[in-house]
């Protein structure tokens, strides 16, 4: 144990030295370390926060620390001698955490201090963590007789193991769908593309053009090919990823887990006496009832209607004069972006130079110190997973240390898609008074620099980074001092992408792109025209993305909204009503979208992927008060910093919006960004 480097103490974790075997066994010595402590903490007799609550936050933060390691490497390195090893910690991190979370002697420690002559003594932060910790043991089955207890933790123990399959399931069948291209139907693709087709194809001992499903390859395909033919293929293969219709994909089908994770949190939620998964998982977010929930994307929906019919009208329209006179789903993307180029003369690929990742971290960095005062400043020779990764110091105005930050924003093999940020380590104030620094993994998905040229992104990928740097501002700059409301801890999921989406409007602003945006060759900034281009595309077709994302969101709250476990037909045909009344763009009869949902069925967001749209409210009313003030005004970017990115989990998100906002939100500037006009 004293050589396992997940266990040794040090101020970073030496992540090129953690192999597989050092997973399983660095697990086992802290959750038995841990199982020891906490009995010796339940053998006093009265309890307090200084002598139950705060010791008990250190053993988990230890055990935190490592198991945050454990996953993060399976998520960036999962090649299959880590899914192996991370597969088999899954049933014991599951059974500790279930059998901590239902310990009555600790239930009830919690209890006894809320009742005793000290907690009036506590700051209001302290009685919120207690508050939420008396909350979290209701909702983990404390509260239930043996049997259940029982019942309870195997099925939690269940729902971990088949998640983290559904998640590698997602994985497989995008990375091990090869089409490897002839010459002709390379026609539209632009140089970025036909590189990494390239480099493909070298990993392959081959010369040519190879493209797989994971989103870098399919993106560039579907919005580019000038085969519809390829297209068509390419769609339809990448919309039946992990499912029972295509053949190829056959061997990941996410079926029956569905069904199986549908029904486990059906028989959770009815254990704890709530009428269906939904109304247990509002239980712990902002939104409190599963009709304000409803109303709210509903409402949406009707205001985003409209727009939406018009977008599509205009993009049958011009795809009718190129010949097309039925769109089809693998249309869309490549028709949009051809409208995009002749209504304000401006393409994704036009964009692309000026936007290399050096330059667009560069500008990302320089945002947030004229926002919030903050500087970046990067530490070679730390210890990393990936040769491709870079670690980052963060300091404040008045130069102290608050935070670090680790960089990994490069598509490899073995790597989770999509981007996220998560937590490595959580600000806490020590019992020696010393301050335990936060800590942040950032994870992208970029295509890799190619040659002698940098990553070159798009101005999407460019508000990807903003998205994903926003949440990880809130982790690292928080000042709360206790690990269970510090940082992103203690934040309700529907407001957790406040900061996040907050940040992105950084990238639509001249001043941001500004900063953003440097010609890899030339080194000057974005042109004039292309800015107004750029600027001027802000809304278009976005009544069609919003909508999208309300289909997804009302499709997740529908599935776990039932009082009965559904089938996959059952499911088939929430997805079908959902898209009458919210798709405006043609369907593919045969898509399999919950397939490869992983937010829902392998991430946090189960009932809870209105989230997005939920916070995107918040997140613009927030922005509108720079609108009104200066887009870097120092007074609103101190107050942000103040009333939001420092306070964590520490007050209920709705009384720190109106401290910041001086007001209740309104959802005026989110219609007004997306061009929709307010009803």
């Amino acid at each position: 144990m004293a050589n396992n480097p997940l266990l040794q103490k040090k101020p970073l974790l030496e992540f090129n030295k953690i192999l597989p075997k050092h997973f399983k066994p660095a697990l086992v010595t802290i959750l038995k370390t841990n199982r020891i402590a906490i009995k010796k903490l339940l053998l006093q007799k009265n309890f307090t926060w200084d002598n139950f609550v705060e010791p008990l936050e250190a053993i988990n933060n230890h055990l935190t620390f490592i198991w945050s390691a454990i996953c993060h490497l399976n998520a960036v390195m999962g090649n299959e001698k880590n899914r192996d090893s991370y597969t088999k910690c899954l049933p014991l991190i599951t059974k500790y955490i279930a059998d901590i979370s239902q310990n009555s002697k600790i239930y009830e420690a919690f209890r006894s201090i809320t009742k005793n002559k000290e907690y009036k003594l506590l700051d209001s932060v302290q009685k919120r963590i207690l508050s939420n910790e008396l909350r979290d043991f209701i909702l983990a089955g404390v509260a239930l007789p043996t049997r259940e207890k029982r019942q309870f933790t195997k099925l939690k123990q269940r729902l971990a193991k088949i998640s983290n399959k559904f998640s590698y399931n997602v994985i497989d069948s995008s990375q091990n769908y090869l089409i490897e291209l002839t010459k002709e139907q390379t026609q539209g693709l632009p140089e970025y593309a036909l590189a990494l087709g390239q480099a493909n194809a070298r990993k392959k001992n081959k010369t040519g053009w190879i493209f797989s499903l994971d989103y870098p390859s399919y993106n560039a395909l579907i919005t580019f090919a000038d085969s519809r033919s390829l297209r068509k293929k390419i769609y339809i293969a990448y919309v039946t990823r992990a499912s029972d219709f295509n053949s190829f994909n056959k061997k990941w089908d996410n079926t029956k887990i569905i069904e199986e994770i549908l029904k486990i949190r059906s028989k959770l939620a009815k254990l704890l006496s709530f009428k269906n998964y939904a109304e247990y998982s509002l239980a712990t977010k902002m939104a409190k009832t599963p009709k304000q929930v409803l109303d709210f994307l509903h409402d949406l929906t009707k205001r985003a209607l409209p727009a939406g019919k018009k977008d599509l009208a205009e993009l049958k329209q011009f795809a009718k004069k190129h010949g097309i006179k039925k769109i089809e789903p693998w249309d869309l993307v490549y028709y949009e972006e051809k409208l995009s180029k002749e209504k304000f003369k401006l393409s994704q690929e036009d964009l692309r130079p000026y936007f290399p990742e050096p330059q667009v971290l560069k500008g990302v960095f320089n945002i947030a110190k004229l926002l919030y005062g903050i500087t970046f400043k990067e530490k070679k020779n730390i210890p990393v997973w990936h040769q491709d990764v870079r670690f980052f110091e963060v300091y404040d105005q008045e130069r102290n240390l608050r935070g670090q930050l680790y960089l990994d924003l490069y598509y490899r093999e073995n790597k989770r898609g999509g981007a996220w940020m998560d937590e490595c380590q959580t600000r806490q104030c020590l019992k020696n008074g010393c301050i335990q620094l936060p800590i942040a993994h950032l994870v992208c998905n970029f295509s890799p620099p190619m040659g002698n040229k940098p990553a070159l992104l798009t101005h999407q990928e460019v508000l990807t980074l903003l998205h994903e740097f926003g949440h990880s501002l809130q982790h690292v700059l928080t000042k709360v001092d206790y690990i269970s409301a510090s940082g992103i801890k203690g934040v309700p999921w529907d407001a957790i992408e406040l900061p996040s989406q907050f940040m992105e409007n950084w990238g639509w602003q001249k001043e941001g792109i500004k900063l953003l945006s440097k010609h890899y060759k030339t080194k000057v900034p974005l042109p004039k025209n292309l800015l107004q281009k750029l600027l001027a595309s802000h809304t278009f077709h976005a009544a069609t993305s919003i909508l999208r994302q309300i289909e997804f969101s009302l499709i997740d709250f529908e599935l776990h909204l039932k009082s009965k476990a559904l089938t996959i037909e059952q499911c088939k045909k929430i997805v079908r009503k959902t898209q009458k009344q919210t798709r405006v763009t043609p369907v593919f009869k045969h898509a399999r979208s919950l397939h490869t949902f992983s937010h829902i069925f392998a991430g946090g967001y189960a009932a809870g992927y209105y989230s997005y749209k939920w916070a995107e409210v918040l997140s613009a009313d927030a922005f509108s008060k720079f609108e009104e003030c200066g887009i870097f005004d120092l007074c609103t970017g101190r107050k942000f910093l103040h009333s939001i990115l420092e306070t964590g989990g520490s007050e209920d998100p709705m009384v720190l919006f109106k401290k910041f906002r001086g007001r209740m939100p309104k959802t005026d500037a989110l219609l007004r960004h997306y061009g929709i006009n307010k009803k």
